[in-house]
């Protein structure tokens, strides 16, 4: 049995910047890792905290633009 995740790249990934993938694991969690360090780190969310990430995402709650420099 393969337990390997299916990765996903972000649909903004052009293959020239640094990109973030995404797997749903079998547990229901939601594995994240950049795209080109495979081998890296991964962050693991629960579903309730890939939730809260993502409407933060689209809230605009992680912009560079508002954040406050030093913070």
């Amino acid at each position: 049995m393969d337990v390997t995740p299916t990765w996903r790249k972000s649909r903004f990934c052009n293959g020239n910047s640094a990109c973030v993938e995404f797997a749903r694991l079998a547990d229901g969690n939601v594995a994240l890792r950049d795209s080109k360090q495979q081998d890296g780190p991964v962050l693991v969310f629960t579903p309730e905290e890939w939730t809260a990430f993502v409407a933060g995402v689209r809230d605009g709650e992680f912009d560079a633009s508002t954040v406050a420099v030093g913070a």
